[in-house]
C-alpha cells in the first residue's frame, strides 16, 4: 500500500488526524509532539491534518491566504462544506517567542495553540468581543481536561532573587 494511501485510509477513521512535522527543531522543543498535537486536536473537535513548521513558511502562507507578509503562531485552512477535517499550521519561533514571553511551557501553548485552531475549524471566531470570551472560556475548559493551565488566567511568576 502506498504512503498516500495509508494517509486516506487513517483520515476516513473518525478522530484521525495526520501530522507533519516539517521542521524537526519541534521535536526538541515538544517532546512528543505527535502525541500532544494529536490529544489536543481530538479534545478541540478534530482536524485533518496539523503541520509543524516554521516562521518562515508560515510567514509565506500568511502572505499568500491572509495577505499578511509575517509569521504567525497559528493558521487554519478549512475543508470546502460537507467535507470533515481541516489543517492546522503552526510557526515554531513563533510559538516559542510566545511562550517564553508568558512564562508557560512550549508543550502548554503548543496544546493551546492545537485546540485554539480545531475550535475555529469548527466555526468558533474571536472576532467580538461576546465571541472571543466564549472561545477563551472553551479553551480554558479543553485545556483543563488535558492538564494544561488556563492561558487566560494570569499567573504569579516568581521573584528572581527573592530572599526567603
Amino acid at each position: 500500500m502506498s504512503q498516500l494511501a495509508a494517509a486516506r485510509r487513517r483520515l476516513e477513521q473518525p478522530g484521525s488526524v495526520e501530522i507533519f512535522v516539517i521542521d524537526q527543531r519541534w521535536r526538541r522543543l515538544v517532546p512528543h509532539v505527535e502525541r500532544l498535537a494529536r490529544r489536543a486536536a481530538a479534545a478541540g473537535g478534530g482536524a485533518g491534518s496539523i503541520v509543524l513548521d516554521n516562521d518562515l513558511r508560515v510567514r509565506r502562507l500568511n502572505a499568500r491566504h491572509r495577505g499578511k507578509n509575517k509569521p504567525t503562531n497559528v493558521l487554519t485552512f478549512e475543508t470546502p462544506a460537507g467535507i470533515a477535517g481541516g489543517d492546522i499550521v503552526l510557526a515554531l519561533e513563533t510559538v516559542r517567542r510566545e511562550a517564553l514571553a508568558a512564562g508557560r511551557l512550549p508543550r502548554h501553548h503548543l496544546a493551546h495553540l492545537v485546540v485554539h485552531g480545531a475550535l475555529h475549524l469548527r466555526g468558533h471566531d474571536h472576532h467580538g468581543v461576546g465571541e472571543a470570551r466564549r472561545m477563551e472560556m472553551q479553551e480554558a475548559r479543553i485545556l483543563h481536561g488535558l492538564g494544561v493551565p488556563n492561558p487566560w488566567k494570569p499567573r504569579a511568576l516568581p521573584i528572581v532573587g527573592a530572599v526567603r
